[in-house]
């Protein structure tokens, strides 16, 4: 635990950009979660934030997000707005000597993400990302079998993640997340980060990536179309293929090893499958209403008590956008 980790409690938490992503994923698990509070939320539009704390029994609302980073009643925030202003509201926090989670992915850009990072790092301070798959019970079932070697010594993942174009691509209507001046990489960004980032968690850093990334469908001005193979520290091979102009959905994850494989899907219900030979074990674990709950438990579990680290913090969400700007050819 680090030295500035606040530690009195309630942990007062203040959320800036209370949109949809904050309605029932995350927003009522700041609420619910033992020793923290949710005592502030921010938004620009001034009626739809007053509706928001109304909604939701949230004492203090903003329109100014400088205001909520420099209420002393507030002592942790969530960024939950659009990638390209994570940097400038992140680093407004850690100045303001505050813990921070940010949602993923880190930033729109390796580097933005490393300035993050060190800002939060050179002050001490906590800094988690929302990869809450890390937390979820579905996925810690697979990271347990891989853990106890049920399926031996481990080769290779593959993901392969495809989508026809919804009726809003088809359209032409702004959507943020299709505008490469927020998301270069389109949807590429918002759901592929949430499976690499998932995959480091299970095998350890990515230490070669190499990726090609395009737009084929020229329905927006984001990439659309990506493969990718690499490497993690202990020989695992990995490849990816992710289209998001595909003629069906498509969402598929295996990991093979010496013994037998296991089989999930990132974002679909499915059940996690060990395979052992002849042998075949279904396990279907249901998420949470509030899917971000794990996670924000595990972050009460490190800011108040000693014993405890997130598997979602400001280091691991920084390789994972190393990781996008490698297959996107950034960097």
């Amino acid at each position: 635990m680090t030295s500035n980790t606040p530690t009195s409690t309630p942990l007062r938490w203040g959320i800036i950009g209370c949109g949809d992503v904050t309605e029932i994923k995350s927003g009522p698990a700041y609420q619910q979660t033992e020793g923290f509070t949710l005592s502030a939320v921010m938004r620009r539009d001034a009626d739809k934030v007053k509706d928001y704390a109304a909604r939701h029994g949230v004492e203090k609302y903003y329109t100014d997000a400088d205001a909520l980073i420099n209420d002393p009643d507030v002592d942790a925030i969530y960024i939950a707005t659009p990638p390209d202003t994570h940097r400038l509201y992140a680093v407004k926090v850690a100045a303001a000597g505050k813990a921070c989670c940010v949602e993923k992915p880190l930033a729109p850009s390796y580097a933005d993400s490393l300035a993050i990072y060190e800002a939060f790092a050179e002050r001490n301070l906590p800094l988690f990302s929302a990869y809450y798959r890390r937390s979820l019970p579905r996925f810690t079932q697979v990271k347990t079998w891989l853990d106890d070697q049920q399926i031996g010594d481990l080769r290779h993942i593959n993901w392969q993640l495809s989508k026809p174009p919804s009726a809003q691509d088809l359209s032409g209507a702004d959507n943020w997340r299709t505008d490469p001046a927020v998301a270069p990489g389109g949807y590429f960004d918002d759901l592929a980060s949430h499976g690499l980032d998932l995959f480091t968690f299970f095998l350890g850093d990515m230490t070669e990536v190499h990726g090609i990334s395009l737009n084929q469908q020229g329905l927006y001005g984001a990439k659309d179309a990506f493969s990718a193979c690499w490497l993690h520290d202990d020989k695992i091979t990995g490849t990816g293929h992710w289209n998001f102009g595909s003629s069906r959905s498509e969402d598929r994850v295996e990991i093979v090893g010496s013994k037998g494989s296991i089989q999930f899907a990132i974002f679909e219900e499915q059940p996690v499958v060990l395979i052992q030979g002849d042998k075949r074990q279904e396990k279907f674990i249901d998420h949470p209403y509030h899917v971000q709950l794990p996670h924000v438990e595990n972050m009460q579990r490190q800011l108040l008590s000693s014993d405890y680290f997130h598997p979602s913090t400001g280091k691991t969400a920084l390789h994972t956008s190393w990781i996008m700007d490698r297959i996107l050819g950034n960097i």
